[in-house]
């Protein structure tokens, strides 16, 4: 979807909403009609059980569900019913107001995504693309194979697991969309990188580029640098006119810069005092947190109209332990580099080598694993890198007693964490396709969908 720069898209897919709301169907509709040629085949129901009578009788590619629209919108009854009998179709829950309780209920429940109306018809769109050819759907709702797989090393990342490629395929098809990316994954898996990637790969990639850590200053400093001081000050706002500001680790604005920054999404101005009103700017907003977002959501770190505003196109980073095919190639990756840096050659890894590296657990993800290929090409003379010289490279207790783990674990790991390895060997297995792997385990998509969220909660507080 986002890919498309020529004439409309067409959609053969076909379109279930639920809506009760006359005036919100129409603009359903209107939305639809001017991005879609021809228009696609649209079933309405008022209500739930109306939606879910129909979804009996009839096979659906896509549904749209309006949250207010549902007889119980507080409990997860009824939108677990209609994603059910949807039987595979992807399920978008339309929320009014963008409410974060209705959201969760949804989203827990078994939906794909939660948009919050009115929906703007670019933007519906860009998002069902993008959840086609993650969920397999790509055929059915675009009429279009799935993208073919970028190489191992996409745009300065280094891998080609399931689970990278299909964050790859996200970038790209998502990258020339001017919607605001909301990136998530635990520090050090590469969240400026992919911020990098959009950019690069998008149409603004000769324009600046602006990146502002929100965690590295106190509120006045950072207010001064993100929107300037008064009239003459030209703040990280103004310098990505055109381009795109990346706001890292964005929940640590203070609530004062929430609603500046959120007047900016509404509006593309910068207001305040000593301000003069200007013509609105054009920039690209993708931010970025190592938080998991149940955990944003909850404890209202980010104001839920601003939330809704940034969460539009989500790309999640997987940790690296999640993707262990990775970790040889990488350390080769920066052992290559470290050592044109130290002016020392290396053949590679022993294989007691490649044993320690793909033992461990690397909690600090590939920052971890960067920083000590670093301390091997610097203390190391070069040739083969043995296990000892892994160890002795290592800070104290990197990687665990015997140089295997990080941790002395139990045989029996929680089910919960074995369920996680079996549902992420198969997403691999199938190259990233979601919908295959739930087909292969026998659990519709959602249910993958909605135990990746959970996991992410569980991993932090572990």
């Amino acid at each position: 979807m986002a890919t498309n720069t020529g004439g409309p898209l067409a959609v053969p897919g076909r379109l279930l909403l639920i809506e009760r709301d006359q005036r919100s169907v129409r603009h359903l509709k209107e939305a639809l009609s001017g991005q879609l040629q021809p228009a696609p085949q649209l079933a309405l129901a008022a209500c739930g059980r109306t939606g879910a009578e129909t979804l009996r009788r009839e096979a659906f590619d896509l549904v749209l569900v309006d949250l207010g629209s549902l007889e119980d919108p507080g409990t997860d009854e009824a939108m677990a019913r209609l994603v059910k009998l949807a039987d595979g179709a992807l399920v978008i829950a339309l929320s009014d107001g963008g409410s974060v309780s209705a959201s969760l209920v949804a989203m827990r429940a078994g939906a794909h995504d939660c948009l919050t109306k009115p929906v703007d018809g670019a933007t519906l769109l860009t998002r069902i693309g993008e959840l086609a050819q993650r969920h397999g759907k790509a055929s059915a709702l675009l009429g279009e194979p799935a993208l073919p797989p970028p190489s191992a090393d996409f745009a300065g990342f280094v891998g080609g697991s399931g689970a990278m490629q299909a964050v790859y395929d996200q970038i790209m098809r998502i990258a020339s969309s001017p919607a605001p990316v909301f990136i998530t994954g635990e520090s050090g898996t590469g969240k400026n990188l992919c911020a990098e990637a959009l950019h690069g790969s998008s149409p603004r990639a000769g324009r600046p580029m602006v990146v502002v850590n929100c965690a590295a200053a106190d509120a006045d400093s950072l207010a001064r640098e993100l929107f300037g001081a008064g009239s003459d000050g030209v703040g990280a706002a103004r310098r990505a006119d055109g381009g795109t500001l990346f706001l890292d680790e964005v929940a640590q604005l203070d609530p004062e810069l929430q609603a500046k920054l959120l007047h900016l999404l509404q509006t593309g101005r910068i207001t305040g005092e000593g301000e003069v009103p200007t013509n609105a700017l054009d920039i690209r907003v993708v931010c970025a947190t190592k938080e998991p977002l149940t955990q944003l959501i909850e404890t209202r770190q980010l104001r839920e109209d601003l939330f809704y505003r940034l969460h539009v196109l989500p790309i999640h980073l997987p940790p690296l332990r999640q993707r262990p095919s990775d970790v040889l190639p990488l350390a080769r990756h920066f052992l290559e580099r470290f050592g044109r840096e130290q002016g020392k050659q290396f053949s590679g890894f022993s294989p007691e080598a490649v044993a320690v590296l793909g033992g461990s657990e690397w909690p600090g993800n590939v920052r971890q694993l960067e920083n000590l290929m670093r301390r091997i090409a610097v203390l190391a003379d070069g040739g083969e890198v043995s296990a000892a010289m892994v160890a002795s490279s290592a800070a104290v207790g990197e990687l665990g007693p015997g140089g295997n783990r990080a941790e002395r674990r139990s045989p029996v790991r929680p089910m919960w964490e074995q369920e996680q390895r079996i549902i992420e060997d198969a997403i691999a297995s199938f190259g990233g396709n979601i919908s295959l792997a739930a087909a292969a385990l026998e659990i519709s998509p959602s249910t993958i969908y909605r135990k990746r969220q959970g996991w992410a909660g569980l991993e932090v507080a572990s």
